[in-house]
This record gives C-alpha cells, structure tokens and sequence, in this order.
C-alpha cells in the first residue's frame, strides 16, 4: 500500500497514520517505510512521470490548476 493511500485510509477512519503502525517492531516498521520509499523512487524516477512533469509545468498556472483538480476527481479526492 503507497503512502497515500495509508493517508487517505488514515483520514476516513479518522486515526493518526501512526495508529497502522502500532504493535510493529523497529524492523518491521523500518522495513516497510523503507519499501514505500523505494516505491516512491522507482515512480519517480519513470520516463513517464518525468514527461508528466515537464508537461504540467510547461502550462500556464490556471490550465495545471484545473489538470490537478481533474486529476484528483478521477481518482476520487474531490466532487467534479
């Protein structure tokens, strides 16, 4: 699970992102934080979120606006 969506889970059930980790040793919560990092770095690092930034930041402030509000409405965040 990617750290955004603990976060969003974390917010529905209205508990800290901590609450998931309660319970944990330091390893465990050390390897898991350590395999969402690596996660975030290899979609980082892709060819095509790279091409996705250099895109959005080609556009003017009000076009990325609404790509970012249209982005988070088609992955539930926000009402279209």
């Amino acid at each position: 699970m990617s750290a955004a969506r603990l976060w969003q889970l974390a917010e529905i059930l209205e508990v800290p992102v901590s609450y998931f980790y309660e319970g944990l040793t330091r390893h465990q919560r050390d390897r898991i934080e350590g395999e969402t990092a690596s996660s975030t770095n290899e979609v980082i690092a892709s060819k095509e979120t790279q091409d996705l930034i250099r895109a959005y930041y080609q556009l003017n402030e009000r076009p990325r606006r609404r790509l970012l509000d249209l982005a988070k409405a088609m992955n539930g965040e926000i009402e279209a």
